[in-house]
Formats: C-alpha cells, structure tokens, sequence
C-alpha cells in the first residue's frame, strides 16, 4: 500500500464509497476494508475533501454524504496524533481547513450538518492556536453571503461555539469570552433584522389572497427562519457561556438587560401565529412552536446563569408579568400550546426558587431589596391565591383527552403524570410549580388549598361516581392536597379524612372512581400523618388498591406501599398477614405491565419487604419462578436487572441457610453478573458481586458450582480494584467456608490474589485485606505460607520500611503486618526461619530502600516489641508467644533484647492477656438460628466464630512458653544469659519472677 494518496485514487475510493453502501455484504464488506486500507494512509482526508466539493459529483448525494461521514471519523481517529494512531500531516491539515473554508455553500442539508461538524472538531483542537483566523473569517464572510451561505455559516458557528464551550479549562473560557466579544454584535444585529424580515413575512402571508405568488417566497422565508434558529442558539451560548455569572461576581451584566426585553418581544410579536398558522401553513407554524418555546428556555437559562443582572426591574417585571398572564388568563388557543406553557410555568419556577431573590440575602453591591420589591409588587397576595387556583382548578383537572389516555394505556398515563418534576407534559409541569409556590407561600395558601378540597368534597359526596366536572375539580383537589401534606396537618386531620371520606370513597368498586382511587393512593403517602392506631387499617386500604382493576391504581397503591415499608417506623406486627396478599397482587401486577419503569417500581416493593421479613419461605417458590422470568424478561434492560439483583440480594438474606434450595434460579444469574466479558458488565457487576458476597456469607457449605466462581473474583481484580472491599469479604468467605477443597482447588488463584493486591493497593484498602491472610494462615498454618510466601515477603518490607508519620492507618497496617508474621512463627517456626533467609526477600528490602542491620527475624522482634501496644488482646498474646519461642535462636543478639522480651511477656502474662475472651459457643448460635426467629447469624459468621474458637493460639500459653524457653536460652547462653538478667531492673525481675510464680 503506498504511503501517502493522491488524485489518482480519487476513482478507486469513490467506488469503494458506493459499494460501502450496498446492502449484499459480498459487496460491501470487501469496499469497507479496503477503505479502512486507504483510511491508514496519509492523504486520505484530502481524498475524502475533494470529492465532498467536486462539482461533477453534486448529483451524487449518497456518495458525498459518505464520504463526510468518513471524514468525520478520521478526524475523530486521527487529528490528534497518539501513540496507537498515525495522525494527520501537518501539511495535509492546514490544506483540510483551506478546503473546507472554500465549501461554506453546501447545497445539501445533511452534508452541510457533518461539514459543521467536522469544522467544530478541527476547532476543538486547533483553536485559536493553529487556527486563530476561524471566527474572523466566518464573520467576514457573513457581510456579503447570500442566505443560503449565511445560514451554512451560522450552523458552522453555533457548532463550533457548542463545541469550545465544553472545554473547562481558565484559558479556553477566557477564548471562549474573546470570541463572545467578536461575535456578539454582528449575531444580534442580524438576529433583529431576520425578526423584522420574519414578522414582515408572515404579515404578508396572513393578509395575502393570492397565495400562488406568496408561496414562491415561502423557501427564503424559511430558510431566514432557520438561520434565526441557529443564530438565537449561538447568542444564547455566548450569554450563558461567553460570560461569567453574575452569581459568581459583583459586576452587573448589562447585555442581560438589553437582550433579554428583546428576546421576551420576540416571543410576544410570534405568539400570534401560533393560531394563524395552525391549519394554513404546517411548516411556519412548526417554526413558531419551536421558536416561542426557545425564547422562553432561553429566558430561563439567562436567568439562571445571571440572577441578579436578569432581577432588575426592566427584565423581571416584563418576563414574569408575561409569564403568569399566560398562565392565568392565556387565549382560547393558547391553552392548547402546552410546551410554550410548560416553558412558562418553568420560567416563573426557577424565579420562585431562585435562592439570590430571597429577602435574607446580603452582601449584594447593587440594592439587596431590588428583587424582592418586584416579586412582591408582582406577587401580591391576591395574585398568588388566584395563581394557586388557577393551577388546582384549570391545569390539575383531567380533561377529556387525559380521559382517553388513561383508558387507552393506564400504565404509560401513570408515569406520565407521576413526573412532579416533569417537564415535557402541561400536569406535572403545574404540579411542580404549584409545590413551589406553596413552600413560598404556605400560610397564605394552605387555607385555600383546605377551601378548595372542601368546596369539591361537598359538590361532589363520595357515592357520586358519574364523571362530571365536580368529580374532576375532586380529584384535582386531592392531588393539591397530597403534594403539600406536610403543610395541612394544621389544618386537616388525616384520620378524621380517612375514616370519613376517604374509606367511603374506597369501598366505591365503581369502575369510574378508579380516578378517585389514584388520588386516594397518593393521600396515603402521607406517612409521617400515619400514627400507630391508624397503620393497620391504611395497610389493609393499600392493599385493597393494590388488588384494583386498573393499572394505573395499582401502581400508585406500589408506590405507596414502597414509602410505608421504608419507612423507620413501619410496623411488620399489623402488616405480617398481609404478606400472602400482597406477593400475590405483585406477582400478578408484574405479569400484566409493560413499561419499564412499572417494573422497577413493583421489584423495589418486594426488594422491600424481603428487607423487612425474613419468614418468606412458603412463598419462596412462588418469588423464585417470579424472579426468573423477570431476569429472562429484563434482556437488555440493565437498570431493570439491576434492581432484580438487589432484590436478590435481599432474598437469599431472607432464606438464610434456605438458600442453597434456589440455586438452580440464583447461581447462573451471578454467573452472567460476575463474568467480566460479558456485554452487560459494566452496568450489572457492582450489584452482582454484593449479591456473591451475600450468598457466599448464608451458603451453608461451600457447593461446587459456586466453588468454580473463584476465579472471576481473581479476574476481576486484576482488572481494577473499585470492589476490592466486597472481594475481600467474598475471599474470606471461601476460605471459611471452602476449607481444604478450596485451598487445594484455589490455592495458586488465592496467591496471586493477594500478590496483587498488597503492594498495588493504598492504605485503607490494605488494612481490609489483612484479616483475610490472619484467617487464612490460622486455618492452614503449615500449607498457606509457603504458597504466599511472596505476600509474606511484602508484609516483612511493610514491618521494616520507616514510613509511619504518626498516620494511625500506617501504624496499624504495621501491627497488623506483624501479628500475621508473629503468628506464622508460633504455628510454624521452621518456615519463618526459611522467609527470613531467603535471598529474595533481602533483594526486595534493598529494592525498597530498607536496611536491616543484622538477622531479619531480630528486625521483626524488634517491631513485635514496638506495636504490642497497637493490637487488640489476641494479637498480643500472639506476640507474647512470638517473643518467647525467639529466646530459642542461638543469637548472641537474643541477649541484647532480653529485658525488653520479658518486660513485655511479663506485661503480657499478669494483665490477663494470656487469656483470650470468652466466646459464645457456636452451638448455641445455631440452636437459636434453627428456631425460626427472624433474626439468625450467617453461616459465614457462625463459622468464623467457630474458627476463633478453636484457635491453635487458645491452647497456648505466654507463662509455660516463656518459663521453658527461659530454660533453653539460659543452657545455651550460659555466663552471658546471667549476666543479661543480672542488669535488668530489680521490679521487673520481681514481676517476671511473679507472671512465672517462680517463688511458689
């Protein structure tokens, strides 16, 4: 292949290119490698420009279309040059953008998009550096372009402004300001004169008969209205980004306050189309929809990105007077633009919520009071009572077309409405900005909102089921009084309501009250109103609805039920018989939704109430055919199988020891979470690998299946350690639970495990992987040692490295290190004599910086003798044995710590640290675990419990060990070993004297 293209393979690629796109993979896989061929070589992009802008393929759309959208890769693949790329000439770039700049009047539409793009990246990386004449250029240009060209250039721009403007850091916000300077001025101006030519046009076309000459002006008109679009979008990227929020200063922004009136007349003089437009001309009337809800967004960014310049009085007063007359008193037509009505509930929402407009503010150098004397001469308190009925009795009441939704699909209307946050649909839009208002408001408006539920109570007596409007204005009011429950209690009593009314309402099986029976739903999430006498009776009210026949119901009653189980004060005495019923209605509920979300709701209330009861064993079979075919169902749906896996979890802590009954259902589900090449791992194996650990601490014994899964535990370390912690509790719970055919399956998997881990890890994370080796040495003392013995090495490098800094995590990954080493010498002497004198372990200390001035295993005393005081009372009696059988090595160096070993063993025996604490005896967990209570120990635990039990170290003693290797070292030492105890202290020969009762 030569290395570098030129205008003689132009025929070759264009072939390729037209043969990438045939349908018969015999004839495109072929194009598409020999393209990837050309795509290696130098020159290739300069292929691609050339035939995007030869003027004899203009016919051949789908050809230049293709070629952009390589060229578009390439210059993701290859502009940048990298160490597994070949990058782009230098030469070949700065041609590449001459080339592009010479093609701003693409004809085309999609091409001209791609080119837009391609610019944008090139920018990302070259300007202003290696391209600081870009935006001079463009804006040169814009002076004597035609409106195709300016349009071209305009979506070029808005692009590349997009584009810069994710980029964080100091230097390319202040170009990203510089640019916004430039630019600024000649957008705005433009911007302007397109509006005038906009509303001149439509004038035209509204008032003309003859529309077969209008309508040959029709292409430019639009073609003026798209590049107002994109020229709105670029003047609000460099108010918002271009700018620094006045939030963050105390400089007012005055563009805020110039641009912002306009942008709001814009929207004022464009509004009236919306009707004039609705039936005569789709196209225009798309663009007026589109471009009167962008002008409010765009009103809502400016002042969320520059509150205190966009509060002045001039901008404020306007869009907010705007604002809420559309929503109180809009025209006939206007009620039917929901977004431009969403677009202003949000507008006067963000104001609402916006904290710099709140009284208590201070410190603000221009008047701190300003915005709030506008809020409050705008939002006097009779405006606020008539926003908050106008909210409840216009935009909360179902209309006929909400009627046929709900009946149509009752799930999808569910999560539709369900949004509080919502703001794609006009309801939970009003909703949201209702919940605000009030917050704002509550003492003015909770007595109102009490009036109004009143006032629809009593127009409409709960064995009223014709759907009339005073049923409707019912509904609308128990929505309101629902979503600001915590601000009603004053004034209405949840009991007195429910045992009255609400009860009545519920026990009304008419098909039609199923809107009633929503509401109602959402009422009894008022769990914080819910007192004990009260419990037993919402219960059974919610599990009335959640056995309803309409979905929608069903699933407002889950969501309810959710909220009481999770809550601290959810009473599993008045709900334990309920269980039966309530697994049934989920199971059945599950079976007959669709929607993603109503799923995850429905395994969230069982994931529950698994949480809350352990006693789910006669319904065990019913929930394990459930959760398989949610899994077999949930292909694809990796939040939903997360939710599964969670809900699994709390299944098998639920069973317990029951647990291995359902492994045919749980353990290839696990299989699936923990394999590391698998597709959906990324999303599943977090919750997969809590669920291993949580089945491997209640397996009872260690079965072969799950025995075979050890080895994704090591592979998945060795990628990365984000879940090192849970690995090490699955570690620790083969190793209890395996016993020796763990270890003599896995123990070379064990070794690398933790070969890799200590070392590569950082403190914290460590210092949990220490108790996995101390359990592991303690099982299999004389088998594991020499297995790791290159961790172990590791572990004598951390005991004699000088690093410590007074860090209490240092000093305890120290002690720890040097109990597991002290252990190892009490439980198998021969083979610490063997570490110590291994020439690895000496090459590893001077690897690290670590000097040992004589023996190692002196080297270790001495830190045995240093930390005994930074270890719990079994770690000391270890030490306290370590120190002893050291006073056997025929070392004269022995002697020289002679005083300090049994001052220590001494300190050791007569505090009583001989002796380990009592243990319960594992029998008695057992016993009581078998008895059915709810609450039952692991298997993991009760047999990490026996394991310290039946401790080696428990049979040994400080005072024996330490009177017979006295012994042994006073024989082989003899003058020497006299005169060492000769120069102790007189009290702590009298003490030792005492520990080894050798007076008695």
């Amino acid at each position: 292949m030569p290395t570098g293209l030129s205008a003689n393979h132009l025929p070759g690629i264009c072939s390729m290119l037209a043969k990438s796109m045939f349908r018969d993979e015999s004839v495109r896989k072929p194009a598409e490698a020999a393209l990837l061929q050309f795509e290696r070589s130098h020159g290739f992009c300069s292929c691609l420009v050339e035939l995007i802008t030869m003027k004899g393929l203009a016919s051949h759309v789908s050809i230049r279309l293709m070629a952009s959208v390589y060229l578009k890769n390439c210059i993701d693949r290859y502009w940048r040059k990298r160490r597994d790329s070949r990058g782009i000439r230098s030469t070949e770039k700065l041609h590449l953008r001459k080339k592009l700049f010479m093609h701003l009047r693409e004809e085309n539409d999609q091409i001209a998009q791609v080119l837009a793009v391609i610019i944008s990246k090139i920018a990302h990386f070259d300007y202003p550096s290696e391209w600081p004449e870009l935006f001079s250029f463009l804006a040169k240009q814009l002076h004597s372009a035609d409106a195709l060209t300016s349009h071209r250039i305009f979506m070029i721009l808005c692009r590349t402004l997009k584009e810069l403007s994710r980029k964080r850091p100091a230097l390319d916000q202040g170009n990203f300001a510089e640019i916004s300077c430039h630019l600024f001025e000649i957008c705005w101006h433009l911007w302007q004169s397109d509006v005038q030519t906009i509303l001149h046009g439509f004038s035209t076309i509204t008032q003309s008969y003859n529309l077969k000459a209008v309508e040959q002006n029709h292409d430019d008109l639009y073609l003026t209205c798209e590049r107002w679009s994109l020229c709105l979008k670029i003047i609000c990227q460099l108010v918002i980004s271009g700018l620094q929020s006045d939030a963050e200063c105390v400089q007012e922004i005055r563009l805020v306050k110039d641009v912002s009136p306009v942008l709001l007349a814009a929207a004022q003089s464009f509004l009236p189309y919306y009707t004039s437009f609705h039936n005569g001309h789709p196209k225009f009337w798309d663009f007026i929809n589109r471009a009167c809800t962008k002008l409010m967004k765009i009103l809502d960014a400016i002042q969320k990105r520059h509150p205190h310049s966009f509060g002045d009085k001039s901008v404020l007063q306007p869009v907010l007077n705007f604002c809420l007359n559309k929503i109180t008193d809009p025209e006939p037509d206007i009620l039917s633009f929901e977004q431009f009505l969403i677009k202003c509930m949000m507008m006067i929402k963000s104001v609402l919520e916006c904290k710099q407009y709140k009284p208590s503010l201070t410190g603000w150098a221009i008047d701190d009071n300003r915005v709030d004397g506008v809020l409050t001469s705008l939002l006097p308190k009779e405006r606020v009572v008539l926003l908050c009925n106008v909210l409840i009795r216009r935009y909360f009441v179902l209309n006929e077309n909400d009627l046929e939704e709900w009946n149509e699909n009752p799930e999808v209307f569910h999560h539709e409405q369900d949004l509080v946050q919502g703001t794609e649909k006009l309801r939970p839009c009003a909703e949201s900005l209702y919940i605000v208002l009030f917050e704002n408001h509550s003492q003015l408006l909770a007595p109102v909102v009490v009036s109004i539920l009143q006032e629809a109570m009593n127009g409409c007596p709960p064995f009223v089921t014709e759907i009339s409007p005073g049923l409707l204005l019912k509904e609308a009011a128990y929505g309101a009084a629902a979503h600001v429950y915590y601000e009603l209690s004053n004034y209405l009593s949840f009991k007195d309501w429910f045992n009255g009314a609400l009860s009545l309402e519920l026990s009304n099986d008419h098909p039609n009250m199923c809107i009633i029976h929503r509401k109602v739903a959402l009422i009894l999430e008022w769990v914080s109103e819910i007192k004990d006498d009260t419990k037993r009776v919402v219960y059974c009210a919610l599990m009335r609805l959640l056995q309803d026949r309409d979905l929608s119901v069903r699933l407002a009653a889950c969501r309810s039920l959710c909220l009481h189980v999770e809550d601290a004060n959810f009473s599993e005495r008045d709900f334990f018989d309920l269980l039966p019923v309530c697994w049934a209605s989920c199971f059945k509920l599950v079976d007959e939704v669709q929607e993603f979300d109503s799923k995850v709701q429905v395994l969230n209330l069982i994931s529950l109430l698994l949480d809350h009861f352990n006693a789910v064993i006669p319904y065990a079979n019913n929930l394990m055919q459930f959760f398989q075919m949610v899994w077999e169902e949930s292909s694809g749906e990796s939040l939903l199988q997360i939710q599964l896996l969670i809900t699994l979890r709390n299944f098998v802590n639920a069973l317990g020891y029951h647990a291995p009954s359902f492994y045919d259902m749980l353990l290839p589900i696990l299989q699936k979470g923990i394999d590391i090449n698998d597709p959906d791992e990324l999303n599943l194996l977090e919750d997969s690998m809590l669920l291993w650990e949580t089945t491997v601490s209640h397996a009872p014994e260690m079965v072969p299946r799950l025995l075979a899964y050890f080895p994704c535990l090591v592979e998945i370390l060795e990628r990365n350690f984000d879940h090192l912690e849970v690995a090490v509790k699955i570690t620790e719970g083969y190793i209890i639970l395996g016993g020796w055919e763990f270890l003599n399956m896995h123990a070379s998997g064990v070794a690398i495990l933790l070969d890799f881990i200590v070392g590569n890890v950082n403190d914290r994370r460590l210092l949990l992987t220490l108790p996995v080796i101390d359990i592991l040495i303690q099982c299999f003392p004389k088998e594991v040692p020499p297995v790791i013995s290159s961790t172990l090495q590791k572990l004598v490098v951390i005991c004699l490295s000088g690093r410590e800094d007074g860090d209490p995590v240092n000093t305890a990954i120290k002690a720890s290190s040097a109990a597991i080493l002290a252990r190892i010498l009490v439980m198998n002497n021969n083979y610490v004599a063997h570490l110590t004198s291994q020439p690895s372990l000496s090459s590893l200390l001077r690897q690290t910086g670590v000097s040992v001035e004589y023996h190692i295993l002196l080297s270790l005393v001495d830190i045995w003798l240093d930390k005994v005081d930074n270890v719990d009372s079994p770690s000391k009696k270890i030490f306290g044995l370590a120190l002893a059988m050291v006073l056997t090595l025929r070392l004269p160096q022995v002697l020289y710590k002679l005083d300090r070993i049994l001052s220590v063993c001494t300190g050791i025996i007569l505090g009583g640290t001989d002796e380990f604490p009592k243990e319960e005896s594992s029998g008695d967990d057992m016993s009581s675990s078998a008895c059915g209570g709810e609450s039952f120990l692991p298997s993991k635990e009760m047999k990490r419990r026996q394991i310290k039990v039946s401790d080696p170290i428990k049979q040994l003693s400080v005072e024996n060990t330490l009177r017979y290797n006295l012994g042994m070292c006073a024989a082989y030492h003899g003058e020497s070993f006299n005169c060492a105890i000769g120069r102790m202290h007189p009290a702590a020969l009298a003490q030792l004297k005492q520990a080894l009762k050798i007076n008695k």
